[in-house]
């Protein structure tokens, strides 16, 4: 059987070697196995014979049986084309070809019948069908035909004759090969339970099935397969890491008992408390933590960062939190000095642009011990950069550092693994959490601070310019502040978009006398931070930037966030951008600025941010917009290339593979006994690589 699935898609009649190349580079074919999960995009309904007289030229695709008659050329050259009437016995309808014109004069025979299938169109009054799809009719073979699968392929392979019907022969070809028995990895009671068909059907049905109902329970069987293996090779995988990980033992809290006793500035939510026990019942385990906290924007994971390292603090260890910016670093460094000043935490900043005299006496104090807490960016993965003993790594918006580099973070302490607790302000959907995050233990803070008021967003378009800018002066003269955000810094003459400097100049001669700040990539770190600093400090009113403010600053005073083209920016993007704002007592509001006519698309994603202001229900729309793998970074994570799974539609399917997943590990942890024999095979063959990049978030 395995040597059928992997036998050389090359050895299969009618491919060859030619052929195979084109698979193997067009789409990743390379075996009879790669090929049987190779699956259509949909089904066509050829079990049903239309009238020529009834048709109207708005059908999407019709079939017909009947005969061609006289085959007439017309054109010249390139140019050359064929037509031809298409009789049954209710009327006739028109054939063109403007390709293939040499093959079909050689190939069409006049008073045969023919099978005929195309999409018919209405033209000056008359309905015509262009390059049909023919075969010669067979009244036996014709009842055979029902669902047709439909097989996605390219330019290139066309080009070779390998179009989607000529993919289907070869996966039909291939099915009568197909092996009497195939190991099926799912055991028998579960397949029960779920009334889930077998495997060998399942091949066979989702490639040519009865009935749409046929196809349906063949995507399902084979969905839930996939992600079934999938939560049992993950879960696996942290039963494995928390048994064989050691981890420092926390026992000791002095210093976080008297720090939140006697200088903790505000009261902790509900969900910041249960947070803070999830990941004090991780560090006195003896097992290393490996956490992702989730919070919303202003939800309060700064302070949770904190109060950790104040754990690590007492057992007189070290923490590291690696922040994605240099903006952000500062904001973490002054805010959690002041915090660390109260209680003798040792805080210490170490980005690009430390300067070389204060890195050299960091460094020296960093590896004697005297510092407590080491914030920095990418700077803290340098090998010079060593620690006395680091037991805790904090990692904010994990997605945007490589695995490669938070690994070498891990590797800073050669005695004892650092425990790992990785944030991210990125709501991820649950379906996404528990596939790219599934051997990571999950923490969630889903609710603001007390006296957060929730963000009044509102949609605006071009032509209520003079309303935006009259609100923007009020909210000024009230004391807030604003940013008005632009997609690009200068102008595209490919998009029609609003440009940054176009922007600045305009704001300018409505606000005269108000001072401005600007902020965009291409600015160097020292001029960034001196207009960031203007802003923060009050100096000026109003900050017209790109989205390089989309994760780091917090400006309690900044009341009012203004989005130019705000049609051109992902959900994900947009939500993060008015989270900059409402980080204070005061109410604050978003303006999302847009064209006046928007895709269907854009509608939806402007009429969410509207309607909430859940970064979570956002994150769920999100993932049915644009699919699992542009979300949250989960591109980087190259580990995960579903073939059937949908994780924007089958989170149903997910929860039940995870469920299922948990009670046979609980029951059979090693997979030894004899039902879970094809499982744990199944799983040695995809068990990927040796190093566990999980093991470091």
């Amino acid at each position: 059987m395995a040597e059928f699935f992997d036998s050389k898609i090359e050895f299969l009649k009618g491919v060859g070697p030619k052929k195979a190349l084109l698979f193997q580079s067009e789409l990743g074919i390379y075996t009879f196995g790669d090929l049987l999960f190779y699956f259509p995009f949909r089904y066509e309904d050829r079990s049903k014979i239309q009238k020529t007289k009834d048709l109207t030229g708005f059908e999407d695709s019709i079939q017909l049986i009947g005969e061609f008659g006289e085959l007439i050329p017309a054109g010249y050259g390139r140019k050359k084309r064929l037509e031809s009437e298409f009789f049954d016995e209710s009327g006739s309808i028109k054939v063109n070809w403007f390709s293939g014109v040499n093959w079909i004069e050689k190939s069409v025979k006049p008073g045969t019948k023919y099978l005929l299938y195309g999409k018919p169109a209405l033209f000056k009054g008359s309905i015509s069908i262009s390059h049909p799809e023919l075969e010669k009719y067979d009244a036996f073979t014709f009842q055979e035909k029902k669902f047709v699968p439909v097989y996605s392929s390219t330019e290139k392979l066309k080009r070779s004759y390998l179009d989607g019907k000529s993919i289907g022969n070869l996966v039909q070809r291939m099915l009568e090969k197909l092996p009497s028995t195939i190991s099926d990895p799912i055991p028998q009671d579960i397949k029960e339970s779920l009334r889930l068909i077998t495997k060998r059907d399942a091949i066979r049905q989702i490639h040519f099935p009865n009935s749409l109902e046929e196809a349906r329970q063949a995507r399902r069987r084979l969905k839930f397969e996939e992600l079934f293996l999938l939560q049992l090779k993950l879960i696996r995988s942290k039963q494995l890491n928390k048994k064989n990980t050691p981890g420092k033992v926390f026992s000791k809290t002095n210093t976080l008992a008297e720090f939140y006793k006697s200088h903790l500035p505000f009261t902790l939510t509900d969900a910041q408390k249960h947070v803070m026990r999830e990941i004090f019942s991780d560090l006195k385990s003896g097992f290393q933590m490996n956490r992702l906290l989730q919070g919303d924007v202003g939800s309060g994971k700064t302070i949770i960062a904190f109060l950790t390292a104040l754990l690590a603090k007492d057992q007189n260890t070290q923490t590291c939190l690696m922040a994605p910016t240099e903006i952000l670093a500062n904001q973490h460094f002054q805010k959690l000095q002041e915090f660390g000043g109260k209680i003798g935490l040792r805080v210490a900043k170490l980005t690009g642009s430390t300067s070389g005299k204060d890195r050299k006496s960091i460094l020296e104090d960093l590896k004697e011990g005297q510092i407590d807490l080491l914030i920095g960016t990418h700077a803290l993965i340098e090998d010079r950069v060593r620690f006395k003993e680091l037991s805790l790594c904090i990692i904010d918006e994990q997605h945007r550092f490589g695995v490669a580099q938070r690994a070498r973070l891990w590797n800073k302490n050669e005695n004892i693994y650092p425990h790992i607790l990785v944030m991210t302000a990125t709501p991820i959907p649950r379906t996404l959490a528990l596939t790219f995050y599934g051997d990571l233990d999950l923490s969630i803070i889903d609710e603001l601070p007390e006296g957060r008021k929730p963000i009044i967003t509102k949609h605006a378009t071009d032509r209520d310019r003079i309303k935006i800018f009259s609100f923007i002066k009020k909210q000024i003269e009230n004391g807030g502040q604003a940013y008005v955000v632009y997609p690009l810094i200068e102008e595209s003459k490919k998009l029609d978009l609003k440009d940054l400097m176009d922007g600045f100049e305009s704001i300018s001669r409505a606000f005269p006398g108000v001072p401005l700040s600007i902020l965009h990539g291409q600015m160097k770190s020292d001029a960034k931070e001196y207009e960031m600093a203007r802003f923060v400090k009050g100096e000026t009113k109003i900050m017209v930037s790109t989205t390089v403010i989309e994760v780091g600053v917090d400006v309690p005073n900044a009341s009012t966030m203004i989005i130019e083209n705000a049609e051109k920016f992902g959900l994900a993007q947009l939500h993060q951008l008015r989270g900059r704002v409402g980080r204070g007592s005061e109410q604050s509001y978003c303006l999302l600025v847009s064209k006046e006519k928007l895709t269907r698309e854009a509608q939806t994603r402007i009429k969410t941010m509207v309607d909430t202001n859940d970064g979570f229900k956002i994150a769920e729309v999100d993932l049915k917009l644009r699919g699992p793998g542009d979300l949250a970074g989960t591109q980087q994570s190259g580990e995960l290339v579903l073939k059937i799974a949908n994780l924007a539609t089958d989170g149903a399917i997910l929860i039940e593979a995870k469920k299922w997943s948990e009670k046979i590990l609980a029951e059979d942890p090693e997979l030894s006994s004899e039902q879970n024999a094809s499982l744990k095979r199944m799983l040695l063959i995809h068990k990927g690589t040796d190093f566990n990049w999980r093991m470091v978030g």
